[in-house]
């Protein structure tokens, strides 16, 4: 793991005054699990959600049943949802979400290696979606983490 990522996370939430929560499908809690590997996160992160199954995502976050219909749980349409009612459930200042297929498996439209992320912020919410290809559910896992955290940090330079 990059611990600089998590590092960055830290010292700009704390310079920011901020909270930061993570809402994860496929990654399974390893970007809480990274924030929170860091002495003090405790002063700016107080939960997080693994939601792994739609259910979850409705339960505890307020997906829309609609929304996993129409669009699936990797989509950023849920992925704006997951962000959105993480953010709103820990009052948090910034909230990043992450649903995507690690593998193995995917599908002709929704390939191994296609990861979903949302971040939301009182001002904002952006989606994106990355194609890190079939590189292993290992590998996707870690490269989602990263990307979160990559996320998380952008959100609060802007701060």
């Amino acid at each position: 793991m990059n611990e600089a990522l998590s590092d960055t996370v830290l010292r700009l939430a704390l310079q920011a005054g901020a909270t930061v929560t993570t809402a994860e499908s496929c990654t399974g809690g390893m970007v809480a699990a990274a924030i929170t590997d860091v002495a003090g996160s405790s002063s700016v992160f107080e939960r997080g959600f693994v939601t792994y199954s739609n259910q979850a995502k409705i339960d505890m976050l307020g997906v829309s049943a609609s929304a996993l219909d129409a669009h699936g749980a990797v989509s950023e349409e849920v992925a704006r949802e997951m962000a959105l009612g993480a953010r709103a459930a820990a009052q948090a200042t910034v909230a990043v979400s992450i649903s995507g297929i690690a593998g193995p498996g995917g599908s002709e439209f929704k390939p191994e290696g296609r990861v979903c992320f949302g971040i939301a912020t009182a001002d904002t919410i952006q989606t994106k979606t990355v194609e890190f290809g079939a590189l292993g559910r290992a590998a996707v896992r870690a490269a989602a983490r990263d990307t979160a955290l990559e996320l998380i940090i952008d959100a609060l330079n802007v701060k």
